[in-house]
């Protein structure tokens, strides 16, 4: 079992002609849709500070800050909407989003656009390294009723066909991104739990401990991957 795809592919890769001109066209991505709720409320202002993101956040800011998420940040490991959250509560006195609401998704997407095509970098030294190595356990362990471990499909059987789905790496670096299948966008822990779903493990909840310990493992596998920020997949 390799420990890291050489070289990493990206999902985008192994979608059919159809997905692919999908992501590229603009008109037809739908996306774009979560996209231009994103940038609005990006620039509106909420909570009782009266600020905005945009009020922190310039148009050149935040260019490649959604290639280093997950990441460790006041010693704890946060995700690209935890910091989301984070500066929320603490820089605007506003409400923290729902994981997995369409504003936050929205808002991810808006955050992300500003890194599109540039390359996945996550770090794993220093206080990430015990995140990552439990991210790296848990990408080994087979679990449900199927006995699966993530890598037995991610890094064995990739390019293979099952239930009717061609097997890709697992990258993330399209996520959270608009899935066909779902009808909407979802994001990297979602993903985690339609995987366990699909090998009968119980699934973990959103923003757990476990799926951004994962996250981080998995971000490290496609590191020098471009951010997809409108993905579309299957």
């Amino acid at each position: 079992m390799p420990d890291r795809p050489t070289p990493p592919v990206s999902g985008h890769a192994l979608a059919t002609p159809a997905v692919q001109e999908m992501q590229r066209d603009s008109f037809a991505n739908p996306a774009l849709f979560w996209l231009e709720r994103g940038q609005s409320a990006f620039s509106r202002v909420e909570g009782t500070a009266g600020r905005s993101c945009a009020d922190c956040h310039g148009a050149a800011d935040l260019r490649g800050a959604a290639t280093t998420f997950p990441k460790v940040v006041d010693g704890a490991l946060t995700a690209l909407e935890g910091q989301i959250n984070r500066c929320r509560t603490v820089r605007m006195s506003a409400p923290a989003l729902a994981l997995e609401s369409e504003a936050m998704l929205s808002l991810v997407l808006a955050v992300r656009e500003r890194s599109d095509g540039m390359p996945m970098a996550v770090r794993i030294d220093g206080a990430a390294r015990p995140f990552f190595d439990r991210g790296r356990a848990l990408y080994t362990e087979r679990r449900g009723q199927m006995n699966l471990a993530c890598f037995q499909c991610h890094d064995d059987r990739v390019g293979l066909w099952l239930r009717g789905e061609q097997l890709t790496q697992g990258q993330t670096n399209g996520l959270p991104g608009y899935l066909l299948r779902w009808g909407e966008v979802g994001s990297v822990h979602r993903r985690f739990r339609f995987c366990d779903d699909q090998r009968l493990a119980e699934p973990g909840a959103l923003g757990s401990d476990d799926y951004l310990a994962l996250e981080l493992y998995a971000a490290w596998r496609g590191n020098g991957l471009p951010v997809e920020a409108l993905a579309v997949r299957r």
